[in-house]
């Protein structure tokens, strides 16, 4: 075990699993010399040259329709899209090819490929550079959705999704890649569908995906010298969702929040909050279910609106309270 960050934790799995395997290989705009936007990739194109670190020009649809072409030969090509705003633009590579052919081959093909991309506020990047739309391509059959929080659960859910034999979204939020956790060396894996309860606690489940696991890690702190002991609950994988650890939790806390920075309109907090609606688990619940999620708003570019557009520690704090009756 060491302690590393997000972004290392990334490199990490990328680089062992091309060293496993020669048919795994990368493409996406300025992932080689540059080293990627983030600096995921850095220095990795002098160890596997150009050929199987590709830079490609801006075109997103073309990104995704070459690694979806790639993967139905036999290849496991590992793309990213610089943002994840600009997944929109390779959708119908993802939503029409990626997501049915298999299905449509009556299993007879295979598309084992990976979407990096990152997403997210906390940068200062704006409305077009700063959006959290992991919701969308969790909503397509077919699609594998997978947004870890931490460097440990990024880098074994990483090899995890470079074996699949399904097409992988990886969202990975900018302001984790400074995170670190301990990891171990060499490569180990994290079974996909398996949430992970971060904290255990016994008054209020807090169901965060992304960096809003780290905001709630944070808040339970805070609520710890309160007397109010939370427990969080990270999903780590939306699709396929791990709805029993969930249950489980609600059951035992019975109350619930759930914490996203997506849009709150049609956002994932919306599937987390039915899923305990949906339940046995309704029953033990003393309070409504509370779901925190960004503002209706595009995202702002002054620091101090960005933050408001986002659900802060602060947001968590206030509504635990209030689930508690110490508001």
């Amino acid at each position: 075990m060491r302690e590393i960050t997000y972004s290392e934790a990334v490199r990490e799995a990328l680089s062992e699993a091309m060293r496993e395997n020669e048919d795994v290989f990368m493409l996406g705009e300025d992932i080689g010399v540059y080293g990627g936007a983030f600096g995921v990739s850095r220095g990795m194109v002098e160890e596997f040259g150009q050929e199987r670190v590709r830079s490609t020009p801006i075109s997103e649809s073309v990104i995704a329709g070459a690694s979806v072409g790639a993967a139905m030969t036999g290849m496991r090509p590992v793309f990213e899209i610089q943002f994840s705003d600009f997944v929109t633009i390779a959708l119908d590579q993802l939503v029409n090819q990626a997501a049915k052919i298999r299905y449509m081959y009556g299993g007879k093909a295979k598309i084992p490929l990976v979407m990096r991309t990152p997403g997210g506020s906390g940068t200062g990047a704006a409305a077009q550079h700063s959006q959290s739309l992991e919701n969308w391509t969790a909503h397509v059959p077919g699609l594998k959705v997978i947004q870890p929080a931490t460097a440990y659960d990024a880098k074994g859910l990483l090899h995890a999704a470079i074996e699949d034999d399904n097409p992988v979204m990886f969202y990975e939020h900018k302001l984790c890649y400074r995170t670190t956790s301990d990891v171990p060396e060499g490569k180990y894996t994290i079974p996909i569908g398996v949430a992970d309860i971060k904290k255990v606690g016994s008054d209020v489940t807090v169901i965060a995906t992304g960096i809003m696991v780290h905001k709630a890690l944070a808040a339970a702190e805070l609520l710890a010298e309160e007397g109010i002991n939370i427990e969080v609950v990270d999903p780590r994988t939306l699709v396929p969702l791990d709805k029993q650890t969930i249950i489980a939790s609600v059951s035992k806390t019975g109350k619930a929040i759930v914490v996203t920075e997506a849009v709150k309109r049609s956002g994932f907090s919306a599937e987390l909050a039915s899923v305990i609606a949906e339940s046995e688990c309704f029953d033990f619940l003393d309070a409504p279910i509370i779901r925190l999620a960004g503002k209706e708003v595009p995202m702002p570019y002054h620091p101090d609106l960005e933050k408001k557009a986002v659900p802060q520690i602060e947001d968590i704090v206030a509504a635990c309270r209030n689930l508690m009756g110490k508001g």
